[in-house]
């Protein structure tokens, strides 16, 4: 556990009525000197500051979890809400006790959520003093020793100078009885924020800057030390602030909803923070591939206008879809107004099938610049069963099975695996056995049998531990399941206008990394070149077979000379063209 004996400066914070999300102008003059009593030890710790003995990973969102943890202290209503939810998933730990909206205490709320509804049952209250809601920022983080094997927790300087808030965690670490290791003291000593912090489960975290603004005093190559030491971390990416975004912290905007799939916000063209997204979002796909080595795939979701019809440019709310959180299962997202929610949660159907999808109104709190994800935080499950696959693509291929790999892995090691497959969602599921075909690597490999073009397949993977222990990925199997398509190649149109649809090239104008983007309803072999209004080819920017489906290409205009510009596709003899103009 870790506490501080807090300096007389320091404990005035205890006197707002409520913390907001981003630091008060008070808490500005006060965090110099909360800092400092950290590298003079007055605060006390307890906890291992020193990184694991062993090599440790980061467990990612959508992976299994004990516990989801929220603190009763303010906006009751939607922390009830989340609990609603969260429980018929998993355990839901309430922090209780004084707190920015006074003293609480579990009487009140047990109160509060029987006489909504809410049954008692996989709700525990924990009295751990805390200052504020935002225990996404302030919230233990969740490691394993062998990828699998022992659960341990993490924690870092919280970026606020909140002493309460800042105890949270090794509370945490006390009532679960993990271990906890802290970042807390030089040359380890991190201030970070959760709301700024995502991983994929294999090695890779995203931050916004924000991480070396407020680190300023170490290099980057001595940040990402640490987080690789801590957490395990062997790629951080880090990308420029939003100009709108107060608080800097990328959930607002991003969300990872597996290990390559990104849920990205977006503004209308031009809007708010809509052109610095779009440009941070070509930087992580241009430069870096997913855990598969595969390009990162990305759903776009859009950011709903405010109560008054404008964006954060205009003064109107940062309204945001991305700010979920997984609970197993489930999904709880943040809603604000029915005309724009039934998008919302119809894409977040289609990128989750069977997942239950589940809204909560968050006007009120999206004023405070943060919703669902920024006030709930996972405990990891402490007996994991870890599957890790990457879907199978569509495929013109009607004669030879399709191979199904996966990364399957728990301590007690695997008894047996399986994949279930049906053409139909009205008909049964069928299973065909995984075997182990890479013992260092953990793969399991199965085969789905070949299926006639035209054809549909649904399917996921299930495994069993020597323990007895199961687990299916997707989570909701069989609700839920992977999908492709079996392709004809009859079906493919000669005509180019027919077989390519070039969208809108963004940003128009140029200046730096573009993104150009097009559909092709089949693999065709085609050139992309970027053209002066001479004719004459400036730049081939892609020479090769497009993928069936959406495929991004990308041009950094950096360099080139301003003017107007044609990005021209040619395939099978025929072309298409887009007008560009470079600044």
């Amino acid at each position: 556990m870790k506490k501080f004996l807090l300096p007389l400066l320091l404990i005035s914070t205890t006197a707002f009525a409520q913390f907001p999300h981003v630091m008060t102008e008070e808490e500005q003059a006060l965090m110099p000197d909360y800092l400092s009593s950290f590298s003079s030890r007055s605060l006390q710790q307890f906890g291992n500051t020193n990184p694991p003995a062993s090599q440790v990973r980061a467990s990612a969102e959508w992976e299994e979890i004990d516990y989801l943890m929220v603190a009763w202290t303010s906006y009751t209503t939607i922390i009830r809400e989340i609990v609603r939810a969260a429980r018929q998933e998993t355990h839901v730990i309430i922090i209780c006790g004084s707190s920015c909206s006074g003293s609480t205490d579990s009487t009140s709320i047990k109160n509060t959520l029987t006489s909504n509804g809410i049954p008692l049952t996989n709700i525990s209250f924990l009295y751990a003093p805390c200052n504020s809601i935002w225990s996404r920022d302030y919230g233990q983080w969740n490691m394993y020793t062998n990828d699998v094997d022992s659960l341990l927790l993490f924690d870092w300087i919280y970026n606020r100078p909140r002493p309460k808030d800042d105890t949270v965690p090794s509370r945490i670490a006390q009532f679960t009885n993990l271990p906890i290791y802290l970042a807390t003291t030089a040359p380890n000593d991190l201030v970070h924020t959760g709301g700024n912090f995502m991983v994929d489960g294999f090695g890779t975290g995203f931050s916004s800057n924000l991480v070396l603004n407020e680190n300023s005093g170490k290099t980057e190559a001595q940040i990402n030390a640490i987080m690789q030491n801590y957490f395990g971390l062997t790629r951080y990416i880090k990308f420029p602030t939003l100009p709108y975004d107060q608080i800097h912290h990328i959930d607002m905007h991003l969300k990872l909803l597996d290990e390559q799939t990104l849920l990205v916000g977006q503004y209308p063209t031009g809007v708010a923070d809509g052109p610095q997204i779009e440009a941070n979002l070509q930087y992580i796909i241009s430069n870096f591939n997913s855990v598969f080595g595969t390009p990162y795939k990305v759903v776009r979701i859009p950011m709903p206008p405010g109560p008054s019809g404008g964006y954060p440019n205009s003064g109107d709310d940062y309204r945001t879809y991305t700010n979920s959180v997984f609970v197993n299962k489930t999904v709880i997202l943040p809603t604000y107004a029915q005309q724009y929610d039934t998008t919302a949660i119809r894409i977040y159907q289609e990128a989750l099938p069977g997942y239950t999808i589940t809204g909560i109104n968050c006007n009120s709190i999206i004023t405070a610049l943060g919703a669902i994800h920024c006030i709930t935080k996972e405990v990891a499950a402490h007996d994991p069963l870890l599957i890790s696959h990457q879907p199978h693509d569509d495929t013109f291929d009607d004669v030879n099975p399709y191979q199904i790999d996966a990364r399957i892995q728990h301590r007690s090691g695997i008894a047996a695996a399986e994949i279930y497959f049906r053409t139909d969602t009205a008909l049964p599921y069928t299973s065909v056995p995984m075997t182990l075909t890479s013992a260092p690597n953990n793969t399991w490999t199965g085969f789905i049998p070949a299926q006639p073009a035209g054809t549909r397949i649904y399917y996921y993977i299930h495994a069993s531990a020597n323990s007895g222990k199961q687990q299916v990925r997707p989570m909701p199997a069989p609700a839920g399941y992977w999908r492709f398509d079996v392709l004809s190649l009859t079906s493919v149109p000669e005509n180019i206008s027919e077989q390519i649809t070039l969208h809108d090239i963004f940003p128009n104008p140029s200046h730096g990394i573009t993104c150009i983007p097009l559909t092709s309803v089949a693999p065709v072999k085609a050139e992309i070149s970027l053209l002066d209004i001479t004719g004459r080819k400036v730049q081939t920017i892609f020479s090769g077979t497009l993928k069936h489906g959406d495929n991004k290409f990308f041009l950094n205009s950096i360099g080139i000379a301003p003017g107007v510009y044609m990005v021209n596709i040619v395939s099978g003899g025929q072309q298409k063209t887009n007008k560009l103009v470079i600044r």
